[in-house]
């Protein structure tokens, strides 16, 4: 049970066995507890009967696509979903009564999850130079003094527009239409931080940054890999859609650093085999990795792959697919074959056996996907492996047909409806042109900043202005006391929000606060009740209409918010509708349609129970790519260098927690409970290093810049991790991940893949009297 929202959680650890499986009867009780602790019986029940289904509100939670209309379940959410949403839905309010009873340096001590249990912001606030309060602050003169600083700028490029996959599509076009009118592309988002490397490997090798696959592709592949994924805790609903797969035939192999309960087996809550039998298991095969070994595995399984189409030629790869819609093959071929096994199994820690039983599975298989998550993306090759993947795919030509493809799960709502809607800094031209075009005014050129070197030209002063538009910046943000140093430098810090977050908190010389609609409100402009849109993973576009009454008549929507800033701040200098955008999101769909492919007709088309599927080039068999085919790659990777006494840390999230927000200091189905401030060890290593299970330890970082990054007092679980590897909980341990240290390429945070040692922690003091 929650602590009420005045006191910390001070539970203690309680450690029990990992669980075996995920979901089923307990999933339902932990679901409703939660929402009941929230919100009332009869706001619950509003937010999950019309959560996921056509004409309600898509889930805040995660991008995972929805059933097609008519085959969706009148409970079509799972637990974390069902949590997020009534988190959301909370009858909890902040005030300005409680911002004159907390300063910012008392909130800045407080956790995550007392933060967000405080409820709803429900009114603009500033923190002017020189005050440690929050007080309130009409809209007029909030939007007035952004407005005001925006204009002193010496240059546009002195600000950074940030957002989280939380947005909507509108709110997201409405944000970088403003910021390019403005005359910057400076619009870091968080897919800077999760999925940059596989949106910049897939469009080098298939000219295209989406994945490829839709739900009837992954209930009729023959072989499905998750890789580098939790999908029991960080998508949950994929099991129902693993689990339609494996009663169709389907084998799965799971290939992670730890073994996951969702991917041993499910108990679907909504089907009898689920509540009183035993589910279905998920994993045929269980590749126990090492953290960054996912490169070495799939060249391991490539080479294998050739030389079995040595030994029976014309029988094992797709030679017509190849010679038809490929280029580089012989270049890759050259160099696959030339990996030494050696380094496959000192990177992977598997078998050569191990690697040749999945080669089988392979063999045996006409359509096979490969889905990946952040456990590949967040290492230094993150790019290169997921290029190595698309090697894998088109050897067999398990591209652009169905039951086949690449499927990156994406872990936040409409993160890639953003980038659809132009939130990136390196827009390519085309979409530039299109804006020009549309509202006659030239968008500028030059890349922009993303997530990492903002936090870079906050720290050197170059940036003036910070704008975040939902998500939580410096938690999601790598180095931590590096991020929070660089926003204080900013002359203005504002953030638009729902709930109170640790980015509240860490605030330049002037801070805003900026309350918004939720997803699950109503949205009532004088045009009449709106409603957005979002795109899942499988690039479908569908509307999503608020229920609930909203939590303080002062709530802005994002939209009204950044359309009201605009007409402030630009002052007519673009031939931009602002007022009618805000009036009428449809307005904001007429435009979009004219620019983004794939979205003509929006507003008629979108209104269609089940929405748009945007088109995928590859599955037309169309490669736009500067040779028109896809690409074969050369991919060299190095080891981490792991020194003697030292573990390669990786972060990950709890199952009781959404994005940067515990909801409770539990992890039920890795056996946690009371605590987050644990790191994960496997007995083996424990032993070698000896540490003791429960000791108390300091994390220590070990990076090139030879500064110590030190995240203190954690106890020690013995847990089945990879060998030589740690595993600890995100945000607590971001502190530990430098700036500097990220994926070729993407310039990704390697949040995967961290050098610690673990130091005996000093004593904490004596509370006896």
């Amino acid at each position: 049970m929650k602590k009420p929202p005045g006191e910390e959680p001070e539970d203690a650890l309680t450690v029990t066995p990992p669980k075996k499986w995920a979901a089923g009867v307990p999933a339902v009780v932990h679901a409703l507890e939660y929402s009941l602790e929230e919100t009332s019986p009869r706001r619950a029940g509003v937010t999950l009967l019309t959560m996921n289904q056509v004409g309600g509100i898509d889930c805040p939670g995660c991008a995972w696509a929805d059933p097609s209309p008519g085959h969706r379940h009148r409970n079509e959410y799972c637990e974390n979903g069902a949590k997020h949403i009534n988190d959301e839905a909370t009858t909890r309010r902040i005030t300005g009564d409680f911002f004159r009873g907390h300063t910012v340096s008392e909130l800045g001590r407080r956790s995550d999850m007392w933060l967000n249990s405080q409820g709803r912001l429900t009114e603009p606030m500033v923190k002017r130079p020189g005050s440690d309060n929050y007080e309130p602050i009409s809209w007029n003169d909030a939007i007035g003094l952004l407005a005001a600083e925006l204009t002193s700028l010496g240059s546009p490029d002195e600000a950074v527009f940030y957002t989280s996959g939380r947005v909507s599509n509108e709110a997201a076009f409405v944000l970088q239409l403003f910021a390019r009118a403005l005359g910057t592309n400076n619009l870091p988002d968080c897919s800077n931080m999760c999925h940059e490397s596989s949106g910049f490997a897939l469009y080098e090798t298939l000219g295209t940054g989406k994945g490829t696959v839709s739900l009837h592709d992954l209930h009729h592949a023959d072989l499905i890999f998750l890789v580098g994924q939790n999908p029991g805790s960080n998508h949950p609903r994929q099991l129902s859609a693993l689990e339609q797969a494996k009663l169709n035939g389907a084998r799965i192999i799971a290939v992670n650093p730890l073994p996951e309960a969702g991917l041993l087996r499910f108990k679907d809550p909504q089907k009898a085999r689920g509540v009183i039998g035993h589910g279905i298991r998920i994993a045929d095969r269980f590749l126990h990795i090492r953290p960054g070994g996912d490169l070495a595995l799939f060249q391991g399984l490539n080479r294998l792959l050739l030389e079995a189409e040595d030994a029976r030629p014309g029988k094992v790869l797709d030679h017509d697919f190849i010679s038809s819609n490929t280029s580089g093959f012989e270049e890759f071929s050259e160099h696959v074959r030339a990996i030494s096994w050696e380094d496959v199994l000192t990177a992977t820690g598997l078998t050569r056996k191990e690697i040749e039983q999945v080669r089988d599975e392979v063999l045996r298989s006409e359509r096979v996907i490969v889905c990946w998550a952040m456990g590949v993306t967040q290492h230094k090759h993150g790019v290169p492996t997921v290029r190595e993947i698309v090697n894998f795919l088109m050897l067999r030509g398990n591209l652009g047909r169905a039951g086949a493809g690449a499927c990156p799960v994406r872990g936040h709502s409409n993160v890639q409806g953003d980038r659809t809607m132009g939130v990136w800094e390196q827009m390519p031209d085309s979409f530039l042109d299109a804006l020009q075009q549309e509202f006659g005014f030239d968008p500028p050129r030059a890349h922009g900043l993303d997530s990492v070197n903002s936090i870079k030209a906050m720290r050197e002063g170059r940036i003036k202005l910070f704008l975040g538009v939902a998500g939580n910046f410096v938690r999601a943000a790598p180095d931590s006391a590096v991020t929070e140093d660089a926003m204080r430098k900013c002359r203005l810090t504002a953030h638009i929000s729902t709930k109170l977050n640790r980015s509240h908190t860490v605030c330049g010389r002037t801070a805003l606060i900026l309350p918004t609609l939720g997803r699950t409100e109503r949205d009532i402009q004088s045009g009449g009740e709106q409603f957005v849109t979002v795109e899942n993973s499988m690039s479908e576009v569908h509307t999503s209409r608020g229920r609930l009454q909203p939590a303080s008549k002062l709530l802005l929507s994002e939209v009204a918010i950044l359309c009201r800033l605009a007409r402030r701040t630009l002052n007519g200098t673009a031939d931009i509708p602002w007022e009618k955008f805000e009036a009428d999101y449809g307005a904001i769909r007429d435009r979009i349609s004219r620019i983004v492919p794939g979205l003509y007709d929006f507003n008629r088309r979108v209104a269609r129970p089940g929405g748009i599927r945007l088109p995928n080039p590859v599955n037309e068999g169309v490669f736009p790519t500067p040779s028109g085919k896809a690409l074969f790659t050369r991919n060299a990777w190095e080891m981490p260098h792991i020194p003697e006494g030292h573990l390669l840390l990786q972060t990950l999230r709890s199952h009781d927690q959404w994005n940067t927000v515990p909801y409770t200091s539990n992890d039920r189905y890795r056996g946690i409970h009371g605590n987050r401030r644990v790191v994960l060890v496997n007995p083996a290593d424990l032993s070698e290093l000896g540490l003791a299970e429960g000791q108390r330890v300091d994390l220590v970082g070990v990076w090139a810049d030879n500064g110590k990054r030190r995240a203190e007092d954690f106890q020690v679980v013995a847990y089945p991790t990879a060998r030589g590897s740690a595993a600890a909980y995100y945000p607590e341990t971001q502190v530990l991940v430098p700036l500097d240290s990220v994926a070729e390429i993407s310039n990704q945070p390697t949040s995967k893949g961290i050098v610690v040692r673990l130091e005996p922690a000093a004593p904490r003091p004596s509370t006896s009297a």
